[in-house]
């Protein structure tokens, strides 16, 4: 399933709610942490694309299906610009850039690649992984092609 993103920063917010819409079917439920996590790296993924290439995108979302109790999830946002994606180290007053480093944290893994002129970031999602920490330091970050 996927949806178009115009580069507009309103289209954030409507991807969350997409996201959140198609949990319902998907046997993970709106409470659980999974389907926060999902929405949060779905709120981080949009943004950077919106603000940072100011292109469309299309936000792409592979849910388990209700009988899947170890499935993978997997998020991918893909857009016209051909710029890699880069990790920012910010001081405490910053008011953004570390949207990369909550995907590091968060996801179970996650890269991008280029594709044609534009680029795909992905991440993964364990259904049955445990909460393992938080976002990881300036640096740590990996990107993996696919």
């Amino acid at each position: 399933m996927q949806l178009e993103i115009r580069p507009d920063p309103a289209e954030v917010g409507r991807a969350r709610q997409w996201a959140r819409s198609r949990l319902a079917g998907s046997g993970i439920g709106a409470d659980e942490p999974l389907a926060e996590t999902l929405v949060l790296l779905v709120s981080e993924l949009v943004t950077n694309a919106v603000v940072h290439t100011g292109c469309p995108a299309v936000l792409r979302l592979s849910l388990p299906g209700t009988d899947a109790a170890e499935a993978t999830v997997r998020l991918e946002v893909a857009d016209r610009s051909g710029r890699a994606p880069v990790p920012r180290c910010v001081d405490g007053e910053a008011t953004g850039g570390r949207g990369l480093a909550l995907v590091d944290g968060l996801a179970d893994r996650w890269g991008w690649s280029a594709e044609g002129t534009g680029k795909r970031i992905w991440c993964e999602l364990d259904r049955c992984a445990q909460v393992t920490g938080g976002a990881s330091a300036c640096g740590g970050l990996t990107y993996e092609a696919v």
